[in-house]
């Protein structure tokens, strides 16, 4: 029972890395868990499919803000911004890519969209990555960092959700510590993703790379067209008005999908949006989310299957008798953590399951509060960045692919797991020993 969780997580790695198609490689490490905790395949199904209800929500955001982000492409805005783009940044390939970690950042903190801004802003861009000859890998470690590493270090917007989650682990576990306490323990964990980010820019993917044949020219998508002679024109306006509804009411009630609802129908009362395009711009919507929210049900099974037969907690309490050593008790807690939210895909989810196992542990091996902080939020976070079912990788490829000519293992979960656990664990690592 204490394997499952490892065996399973690694049948959907090895099938994702031989480019088995995510959902049903997903589908059959939930089944492997199954089996592996003695249920039958019906039984295993029928757990991943109840447990697939707990990421509707999620699910339907992502449609919609599809749909959102389809209807603002098709009034020609970000072609605005895209040529703007392109008078300052074209040739810089360095900037580009900071500027888009910059960007990134701020859709976790200052305007929280989370991933909403990149098939608004990137399908547009693809063009100018060709031209710049510029590895899409890089773009998206980009995008993966502005996503990931402003919740570690930064307690506002979804840090703050996230730093609150380490508390109340913690404190449900009977540990104390300050928010204050709790942002300096999550400050050298989240160096380690600087530290990631410029290796790959500057180190790992500073070369030129010649870009694919597009496929752009076959494909229906209009949020990849773009129009180098558009003016700024009263429908603009208008969108920028029914953007800033969509995330004044996001924020208000805290709801993606009544935001997005919002922008579609002020993009229609406005009359930006013609009526009868309504249907293409769903389609389209779906065409380019629909994936990523299937991915997200499938996960949310997945993960449902591994709490429920008690895998997760198996494993954990293997570790307690493993070692009295702190050093492999932190080194080992990490590694947990990164199978875990590998299989789960969410840091967010996986706290309050990680706090509730491994503050216990924590205490009893004389780790600090903030230690033991340090370790939970590493372990959290691990495995986010490269996991197939993840945010951080799903919203990139979301983006990025939108011709067709990237690949969600191999262009972004892989460079993503390298670039950011590694360093990831060893920073979280260091900090549980010094702390």
């Amino acid at each position: 029972m204490e394997w499952v969780v490892i065996l399973s997580v690694l049948v959907m790695t090895i099938l994702c890395l031989l480019r088995f198609n995510v959902i049903l490689s997903i589908v059959v490490a939930a089944i492997t868990a199954g089996l592996l905790s003695g249920l039958n395949i019906s039984d295993s199904i029928t757990m991943m499919v109840e447990g697939m209800g707990g990421a509707a929500n999620t699910a339907l955001s992502y449609i919609l803000l599809g749909a959102f982000a389809v209807a603002i492409s098709y009034t020609g805005i970000t072609s605005l911004l895209v040529n703007f783009i392109i008078r300052i940044l074209t040739g810089k390939k360095t900037m580009m890519l900071l500027a888009l970690a910059g960007v990134a950042s701020l859709s976790q903190n200052l305007v929280p969209v989370h991933i909403a801004f990149i098939p608004i802003l990137i399908p547009p861009l693809l063009k100018v990555f060709d031209k710049m000859r510029m590895d899409r890998r890089a773009v998206a470690i980009a995008l993966t960092f502005g996503l990931k590493a402003p919740y570690i270090m930064i307690p506002a917007g979804y840090g703050l959700i996230f730093h609150g989650l380490i508390i109340d682990g913690l404190q449900n576990n009977g540990a104390e510590i300050t928010t204050n306490q709790t942002t300096m323990a999550m400050l050298i964990p989240g160096l380690g993703m600087v530290v990631g980010l410029l290796v790959a820019i500057f180190i790992t993917y500073r070369k030129d790379k010649e870009p694919k044949e597009t496929q752009e020219d076959t494909s229906s998508n209009i949020a990849t067209k773009t129009e180098s002679n558009i003016t700024f024109e009263k429908k603009h306006v208008l969108t920028l008005v029914a953007i800033g509804l969509a995330l004044i009411v996001q924020i208000i009630f805290d709801n993606l999908i009544l935001g997005a609802l919002t922008g579609l129908v002020a993009l229609l009362l406005f009359v930006v949006i013609p009526f009868k395009e309504m249907d293409r711009v769903m389609t389209d919507g779906i065409s380019m989310m629909g994936t990523i929210s299937f991915v997200i049900l499938i996960a949310s099974g997945f993960a449902n299957v591994l709490e429920q037969t008690g895998a997760v907690q198996s494993l954990v309490e293997v570790t307690q008798t493993l070692s009295d050593n702190q050093a492999v008790i932190a080194f080992v807690l990490l590694v947990l953590g990164l199978f875990i939210t590998i299989g789960i895909g969410t840091s967010f989810g996986t706290i309050p399951i990680i706090a509730a196992l491994f503050v216990p542990i924590c205490i009893a091996a004389g780790f600090s509060p903030m230690a033991t902080a340090a370790l939970v939020g590493t372990a959290g976070a691990l495995g986010d960045a490269g996991s197939p079912a993840s945010d951080s990788t799903l919203g990139p490829t979301s983006g990025l692919n939108a011709d067709g000519n990237h690949n969600h293992i191999w262009d972004t979960c892989v460079p993503t797991f390298l670039h950011y656990n590694i360093p990831l664990f060893i920073f979280g690592w260091i900090a549980a020993m010094v702390l």
